[in-house]
């Protein structure tokens, strides 16, 4: 059996509590769970944990693997006992998660790429809905371009076991978070309650009884229940850090979709988009297309508050279950795009991001000469990968060479920057110039060429 290091000293760990508050284990029995954390393997765990994990306090076990972790880290790291880390997948929770993901995010600045990458191993091996969704937003927004690209394809393997493509996973990995089916949630403080909100960012908002909308969620009173109080504050804590991480995701997801024009049938709307507690607030301040089986745009409708369907004219639809949705593109709105804008501007609907206001642009020769005479800043260019751009391989002595992007029909499209990017040294070149820009939009639909001369021309002004 392996011998315990020193730097695991079960006195100064959290303590693990038998569920149904009856006490806590006594040391001895502790330092036996960690022997068998210590001779558990990745996806073999020791038998005997799921009888811990049986008769013991989930939320203490949790916290008992964080600190045993943190002692691994403050020893240094030994590989001898990265057991330690690998409890955090074998006892860890949704809080561990949130913990998890922030220290993942920066080890790879820190010389750790192998441990931000085993961290990502952790959450798949958590696997709860909070995990998978920290994973993917690891895999769509992190600096470094190594530990983005293991987290895309451990998504891969995620989606690819449960037989979906990654977008399809992608809707299925927004969690509710306890949210009612109107999208609010109650905060109980025995003599007092307040419900959570969210506007058109997804960002929380707190209102009392009476509807009026506070500033901040208060603090548990001495008049407040003291078990309910302390644990609806502690959950809105959680709430407001964990919806930060789904919202700007998903509402850059869903304009990328409107963009590369995903669509999703009428069954897979209604019951992940408009059923869902939390992407409804985004989904109900959008026009969405009804589209026939060539792509073609037959109609337009938007979600009521009471999640029925409404068109133009305010009159109620009926949305079959086969029918062809997708987030509408102002270009394919044509004459019927002012009147959409109007009637969110009667209703006083904010959009997550442009939508009927979009900027919208045609092949135009003179703009396109401005654009290839710009000198832009190389931190604009790096911008660009939000908006689903890529940087190039790396060429000769490590100088990213392109920027590159899907387009709808599924080419790819190319353009040069001159003199590059260094990879790992930004500040090689404060500038770059963008090279065969009008070249590469001929051939494209009139979507994707005004997408891309908006994307060019917000990093040129």
């Amino acid at each position: 059996m392996p011998v315990l290091p020193a730097w695991a000293d079960v006195a100064i760990l959290a303590p693990i509590h038998l569920r149904g508050d009856a006490g806590a284990l006594p040391a001895e029995a502790a330092r036996h769970v960690m022997t068998m954390l210590a001779i558990s393997r990745p996806g073999d765990p020791y038998a005997g944990l799921a009888s811990v994990k049986e008769a013991c306090d989930s939320r203490s076990l949790a916290d008992f693997s964080w600190a045993l972790f943190q002692r691994w880290q403050a020893a240094g790291h030994p590989s001898k006992q990265s057991w330690a880390m690998d409890a955090l997948g074998l006892l860890g929770d949704d809080e561990t998660v949130r913990r998890l993901t922030q220290l993942i995010r920066t080890w790879p600045g820190e010389g750790g790429h192998a441990r931000a990458v085993a961290g990502l191993d952790l959450l798949a091996t958590i696997g709860s809905e909070v995990a998978l969704m920290h994973l993917h937003g690891i895999a769509e927004k992190v600096k470094f371009s190594g530990l983005k690209n293991r987290a895309r394809k451990k998504m891969d393997e995620v989606a690819a076991e449960l037989g979906l493509t990654p977008q399809e996973l992608a809707d299925r990995l927004v969690p509710d978070f306890g949210l009612s089916a109107d999208g609010s949630l109650t905060l109980d403080y025995g003599r007092r309650q307040f419900v959570v909100g969210f506007d058109e960012q997804l960002k929380p908002y707190v209102a009392d009884a009476a509807g009026k909308r506070l500033k901040n969620l208060p603090k548990p009173g001495a008049n407040d229940d003291p078990e309910l109080a302390p644990s609806a504050y502690q959950r809105f804590a959680g709430l407001k850090k964990d919806v930060r991480a789904v919202a700007a995701d998903n509402i850059r997801r869903l304009e990328q979709a409107m963009v590369s024009r995903r669509r999703w049938s009428g069954e897979e709307f209604k019951r992940l988009l408009v059923g869902h507690p939390l992407l409804w607030h985004i989904v109900r301040r959008l026009t969405w297309g009804l589209y026939d089986a060539s792509g073609q745009l037959m109609g337009a409708l938007r979600v009521a508050e009471d999640r029925s369907f409404a068109d133009i004219e305010d009159d109620t639809l009926t949305l079959p279950d086969e029918a062809i949705v997708g987030v509408a593109h102002p270009l394919e709105l044509g004459e019927s795009l002012a009147a959409w804008a109007e009637v969110f501007a009667d209703y006083e609907i904010l959009q997550p991001f442009p939508q009927l206001g979009r900027e919208t642009y045609g092949l135009d020769e003179t703009l396109l000469a401005e654009i290839g005479a710009a000198k832009i800043p190389t931190g604009k260019v790096i911008g660009l990968e939000r908006r689903g751009w890529r940087r190039g391989e790396p060429q000769d002595a490590g100088i990213q060479g392109w920027i590159e992007r899907d387009v709808a029909d599924g080419r790819i499209i190319t353009i040069g920057l001159n003199p590059g990017i260094a990879i790992g040294y930004h500040d090689f070149a404060d500038e770059q110039t963008l090279e065969g820009v009008g070249g590469v939009l001929d051939g494209l639909d009139p979507i994707t060429v005004s997408e891309v001369m908006r994307d060019l021309r917000e990093i040129t002004r």
